[in-house]
C-alpha cells in the first residue's frame, strides 16, 4: 500500500537554539493530521542531482487530542552545515510548502501502562516527542498519580530545546521534575534541579526501579546505549525501556 503524501504550508518559525529551528506548519490539503504524541513525520525532497530523499522529524505539537485532530504541525530542525535538508528549511519562505508523509512510529505512551513513574531521557532534538506528550502526561498525573522525571542533556543553557516549556510545566505540576544536565556551561543562577555533566551520569540519582519505572530514551545513539545499559544494570527489563535513536544526516 502506497503511503499518502500531503502538503505542509509554513506558517511560522523561530530559533530554539543557535543551530536548531522550530517550524510551524499546517496541513494544506484540508485534512487533519491526527497523531499520537511521540510519533514523527517524514519530509520528502530531492538532492541537487534529482535523487529523492527524506528526513524524519518528531512532532513537537502540544495538542489536546480530546478536542479531535489538530491542524498544527510543529517540528524542530537541526541545522547541519552543508546539509541538503538544512538548505531546504533555511530557504523556505513563510507560506512555502514541503511534501510530507506520516505520522509514523511507536515511541509513544502506551494505554496499558500501569507504572508509578516515567523516566524520560533525551539529548538534542530527541526531547521533541516529550514536548508533545505534555498534555497526556498531565492527564496521567491527574488520573493515576504517575510521577515523571525528564532528564535533558545539552552542552549549554542556550541549547536546552523547549527548556522554558518544560520548566513552566514542572512549576505547575508537582509530580513532574525537570532536570537539565549541562556538560559544558551552567547558567549564572541555576535552578536546584540543574545538574552538571551528562544525563547518564545523573540517572542513578533517581534510583531506577523495575517495580515502578518505564523509561524512554531518545537522542544521541551513544547516550541511548549508555542509558540502556545503566537501566538494565538497575534491573529494568527490556520491555520497560523504550528507545529511539536520532542520527543527524546531511
Amino acid at each position: 500500500m502506497a503511503i499518502a503524501h500531503f502538503p505542509l504550508k509554513l506558517v511560522g518559525r523561530r530559533m530554539l537554539a543557535p543551530s536548531v529551528g522550530h517550524y510551524s506548519f499546517v496541513r494544506d490539503d484540508g485534512q487533519p493530521l491526527d497523531f499520537i504524541p511521540g510519533q514523527f513525520i517524514q519530509v520528502h525532497f530531492t538532492y541537487a542531482d534529482g535523487t529523492a530523499t527524506k528526513r524524519s522529524y518528531s512532532l513537537a505539537t502540544i495538542h489536546d487530542h480530546a478536542m479531535g485532530p489538530g491542524e498544527a504541525v510543529e517540528i524542530a530542525v537541526s541545522y547541519v552545515p552543508g546539509g541538503a535538508a538544512t538548505a531546504l528549511f533555511e530557504g523556505l519562505p513563510e507560506g512555502g510548502h514541503v511534501e510530507a508523509s506520516g505520522p509514523f512510529g511507536r515511541f509513544c505512551l502506551m494505554p496499558g501502562d500501569r507504572n508509578a513513574r516515567y523516566l524520560l531521557i533525551a539529548t538534542g532534538t530527541g526531547v521533541t516527542p516529550y514536548r508533545s506528550m505534555l498534555p497526556q502526561l498531565e492527564a496521567l498525573m491527574a488520573e493515576r498519580g504517575v510521577e515523571v522525571v525528564l532528564l535533558q542533556g545539552a552542552r549549554t543553557p542556550t541549547e536546552l530545546l523547549y527548556g522554558e516549556d518544560f520548566r513552566a510545566f514542572a512549576d505547575a505540576h508537582p509530580g513532574f521534575r525537570y532536570v537539565p544536565c549541562l556538560s559544558r556551561e551552567l547558567p549564572a543562577d541555576p535552578h536546584p534541579d540543574v545538574r552538571q555533566g551528562y544525563v547518564q551520569q545523573h540517572l542513578g540519582e533517581f534510583v531506577p526501579d523495575a517495580a515502578r519505572d518505564i523509561a524512554y530514551l531518545c537522542g544521541n545513539p551513544d547516550m541511548v546505549d549508555a542509558c540502556f545499559e545503566a537501566l538494565k544494570g538497575h534491573g529494568l527489563p527490556i520491555p520497560q525501556i523504550r528507545r529511539e535513536k536520532y542520527v543527524s544526516s546531511k
